[in-house]
């Protein structure tokens, strides 16, 4: 039997925008490895085992998925949102350049929605113009680069998505984050904070930059700030597509 891993999003949180790929490829693994929240969302069935582990063993899940399919195994490697997005797939190919043993086995990357354009479908059209996504946690990177990276692209005037924004272990990370943007950007520009959005504990909240507070944001929420010309109509929040 030949095996394969695939890497899989499925989505922001509801069952509708986990992709019909991602569905028929699950109803065909006889292996599923994620971390325990993301595995927790696929249905046990007979002929398949559940391999959920902590959040910190990315690598580790990695390789213990092309050991599986180097045997035979069909292998699904589960992530929330798009597997390419701060997630799973990097940690893949990381664990496959390490074990070129491995280089035989067949890998696909299944795309999913991500939660930054669930977030901001459901505030409007916020990243209508050109954006970017940075990633708040200082576990894999030191915070002198995220701060440099808040800076420069605060500077060009990027739409801007965060994720990871704010944990109980190290909540003045987005205090500095916010304190970052007001030296950048004026303080009129929008900021959304969109937190488990597709699920029944959805919530958004769009305020402006100097009305924005740390305590607003958790892991669970992505927060989008809007570039200078991001503006409100109605209910809604869009960029428009032509610069000023």
């Amino acid at each position: 039997m030949n095996g394969w891993v695939a890497v899989a999003g499925l989505g922001p949180g509801a069952e509708a925008l986990v992709t019909p790929e991602v569905s028929a490829t699950l109803a065909e693994a006889t292996d599923v490895i994620g971390y325990i929240p993301y595995v927790a969302r696929v249905a046990p069935r007979d002929g398949l085992t559940l391999h959920a582990s902590d959040n910190r063993v990315e690598l580790d899940r990695a390789t213990q998925a092309l050991q599986l399919a180097a045997n035979g195994a069909r292998v699904v490697v589960v992530s929330s949102g798009d597997p390419g997005v701060f997630a799973m797939a990097s940690a893949v190919f990381e664990a496959l350049e390490a074990k070129p043993s491995y280089q035989h086995v067949d890998i696909r990357v299944l795309p999913g929605i991500t939660a930054m354009l669930a977030a901001a479908a459901r505030a409007g059209a916020p990243l209508g113009h050109d954006f970017c996504a940075i990633n708040l946690s200082d576990n894999l990177k030191p915070w002198a680069l995220i701060e440099r990276r808040l800076r420069l692209a605060a500077q060009a005037d990027f739409a801007m998505a965060f994720y990871n924004p704010r944990s109980a272990s190290r909540p003045e990370g987005f205090s500095r984050t916010l304190d970052i943007l007001r030296e950048e950007c004026e303080a009129s520009r929008l900021i959304t904070f969109a937190r488990a959005v597709s699920t029944p504990q959805e919530r958004l909240d769009t305020v402006t930059l100097s009305e924005a507070t740390p305590e607003m944001a958790d892991m669970r929420t992505v927060v989008i700030l809007g570039n200078s010309t991001t503006r409100r109509v109605g209910r809604h929040i869009y960029t428009p597509r032509h610069a000023e």
